[in-house]
């Protein structure tokens, strides 16, 4: 088993949840408003599934591996180009979320923002997983034997199974925080 499955089958829920994100901005724009849970649900799932879990796995773990292997000098511009485009969506991220909670504080203005941050994540995601799937996650397999491929895979498997534990660590941590700063 190649240890790329799991990372290609987490681009599919990426991909359903961006689809529902494209149908989203067309009744934003019917509408002429927006629900912030929406955005924030939308905002989690990027922040903690695509970008934490999905791409963690990728930087963590297979682009740490792929360090010492001799890429071609084309894969080696794939990778360089697969980790500017996940700072690149964080950052857009960042700009949703800050846009909901202005729009939820009753900045109206912040409505265009989170459609444009939202159509950008709809457009930056399906090109970014078919860079991955396509051109990069099957041919740079070749570069591992047998037993690396396992190893990986075990330990995407591993990190997988921190992650809800450490995502609310984490999130008891910042509300034990606030009790302190009061």
């Amino acid at each position: 088993m190649m240890p790329v499955g799991p990372l290609m089958i987490e681009h599919r829920l990426i991909e359903k949840m961006i689809r529902i994100a494209e149908e989203e901005i067309g009744r934003i724009e019917k509408r002429k408003k927006v629900d912030p849970r929406f955005v924030e649900a939308l905002v989690d799932f990027i922040r903690t599934y695509a970008d934490h879990c999905h791409h963690g796995k990728e930087e963590g773990i297979l682009f740490r591996d792929l360090q010492n292997k001799g890429l071609s000098n084309d894969q080696k511009q794939i990778l360089e180009e697969l980790v500017e485009e996940h700072k690149q969506g964080r950052i857009l991220t960042k700009q949703l979320a800050e846009a909901n909670d202005r729009y939820a504080e009753g900045d109206p203005e912040a409505l265009s923002v989170i459609v444009e941050c939202i159509r950008k994540l709809a457009g930056f995601y399906p090109g970014h997983i078919d860079k991955e799937d396509g051109h990069f996650f099957i041919p740079v397999m070749a570069h591992f034997t047998a037993e690396e491929k396992d190893a990986m895979l075990t330990e995407e498997y591993d990190f997988d199974r921190q992650l809800i534990h450490e995502k609310y660590r984490n999130v008891v941590a910042r509300w034990q925080s606030t009790l302190h700063e009061g």
